[in-house]
């Protein structure tokens, strides 16, 4: 069974992903660079599967299980 993202949004230092079961995963911004340095409207601009999220404009793909898992951007390029 996959768990989905259904709502992303932004503070100062955290991002943070609402999935469908109703949980909410606070992850640091600093283990996505792409998006640390993304403009506000980058950010908004967001496609949601059923395994992830998508920001074309900054080329950013970050899995659902990648984030459960407690891995950043630098663990997923490995």
């Amino acid at each position: 069974m996959t768990i989905s993202a259904t709502d992303v949004r932004f503070d100062a230092d955290k991002m943070w992903v609402t999935l469908e079961d109703g949980r909410v995963i606070g992850v640091p911004m600093s283990w996505f660079p792409r998006l640390m340095a993304a403009t506000e409207e980058e950010r908004a601009d967001v496609q949601f599967s059923a395994f992830g999220l998508h920001w074309s404009a900054i080329d950013e793909d970050i899995s659902v299980p990648g984030l459960l898992e407690g891995r950043g951007a630098k663990e997923n390029a490995a």
